[in-house]
This record gives C-alpha cells, structure tokens and sequence, in this order.
C-alpha cells in the first residue's frame, strides 16, 4: 500500500471514527472528527502498534470515547483488508473501559459507543481500577496536584502485569514556552466547563521519568506534538516484575 494510500485510509479511519458522534449532536461529531484528525497521538498510535491486539485497555479521563470508538474503526477497518501494510498489527479485539469525570462528556460515550465500550462516569482519585494490559492517560494528569498524579499512576501500575503498559502524554515543563501555551489553553479549557481557573501541576520530563522508574516501569519517550504548538511528550512506560528494576531495563 503506497503512502497516498494509508493517509486515504487514515481519513477513512478518521470518517468512521466520528461518525458515530453524530447521535450525539454536531459539537460532539465535529470535536470527534477534528481531534482525531488533527491530534498527531491517534495515528501514531495505531501505526505503530502501541496497543497491542487481544488486550484490555483502561483509558483514564476518555473524554466522550474518542480512542474506543478509533479502535472498533481501526478492527472493521482491519476485517475489510484495508489496513496499510507499513503499519504495525491492528488492534482487533481490544476492549475498553473509560473513566470520565464529566458527565456530558460520558453521555455522549456512551450515546456513541453503545455497547462497544464500558465508560464510567467518577473521578479517577477515587475510581476502582480493574486490571488491564495497557492504561491510557492522555492529558489528565495536570490537572491534580502532584501528590494525586502519584497516587493514581502507582494504582495504574498496580492493574498492570509485568510487561503491561502505561501511555502517558504529557506536557514537558522543562520546554518552556511550549509549556506555557499548554498551560494558557488548559487553563481556558478549564474555566470555559465551569471550573474556574483552577491551579494546573507540571513537571519536566525527567522528573516524570524518574517517578515511574520508582514505581516500577521502565520508560520510553518521544516528541508527540507535531503540527501544534504544545510542549507534549508520549511515555511509554512498560511495567517491570519490581520495583527498581525499571532503571536497569531502561
């Protein structure tokens, strides 16, 4: 399959992704498409294969469903043979369960997906974490002090197995002015649904690196902002059979 091909592929990924968005209104379809289309972290994601087929995922602060309704696209995709043959493996028999503080964000999820994802609307402080292979927190954790991100990423650690994974997104403070934008937005992002300007807890990537080697992951990284202005950084944090093992697999 010749590259015009996948990015053909990738639109109609996108297309069938958010289509099911349209039950829920045109902001929730226009968001759906618009965030998946532009957001460099979906194709990636797929392309790659950083979610691994057969697995149980836990996507922590989903959002309205946008990665479970991408990855039942990407399987029917996948089933139809149009999947690119430069990318990794497809994700086919995932199943998801998100966790989604806002409660119009988990009525459009669950209008959308029906039955093809469990969300769960509680805050993820104090939400129960079943086991999974792969935990999801894509720009969630700073919006909790840095006691509470620690708290949750040693709970995402404990529903991993060894070898199970942890993808984490985050902004990188040590890049300064891209972090800055980052914390301009999310601060907008965070009074415009009514929670005021509400104190936002970053950190550099090396310190992110060195609490998950503590707790027990060995940590990979990459620049996942390509096309926005933002200071995002992709982890990839892969759970080690003990703590303290994470800096020697590293």
């Amino acid at each position: 399959m010749s590259a015009a091909d996948a990015v053909a592929t990738w639109r109609s990924l996108v297309g069938e992704a958010s289509a099911p968005y349209r039950r829920s209104g045109r902001f929730a379809w226009h968001f759906a498409r618009g965030k998946l289309r532009w957001d460099p972290i979906f194709v990636h994601l797929l392309s790659r294969g950083v979610i691994a087929p057969r697995t149980r995922v836990l996507d922590i602060g989903c959002g309205q469903g946008l990665l479970a309704s991408l990855l039942s696209a990407a399987a029917r995709v996948a089933h139809d043979g149009r999947w690119p043959s430069d990318w990794a493996e497809p994700p086919l028999d995932v199943r998801v369960r998100g966790i989604e503080l806002q409660r119009r964000d988990v009525e459009r999820a669950r209008e959308a997906l029906g039955d093809g994802a469990e969300i769960v609307c509680a805050d993820m402080r104090s939400a129960p974490f079943a086991e999974a292979d792969t935990v999801v927190i894509l720009d969630v954790l700073h919006y909790v002090s840095e006691p509470e991100q620690d708290a949750v990423l040693a709970r995402a650690r404990a529903a991993l197995p060894p070898g199970g994974r942890l993808l984490l997104r985050i902004g990188d403070a040590s890049s300064r002015a891209g972090f800055a934008i980052s914390r301009w937005v999310d601060r907008v992002v965070t009074f415009v649904r009514g929670h005021g300007f509400a104190p936002l807890a970053g950190r550099s990537l090396a310190a992110w690196r060195s609490r998950l080697e503590e707790l027990g992951f060995a940590v990979t990284s990459e620049p996942m902002r390509a096309g926005t202005p933002f200071a995002n950084v992709l982890i990839v944090a892969t759970a080690v059979d003990r703590p303290g093992a994470a800096k020697a697999a590293a």
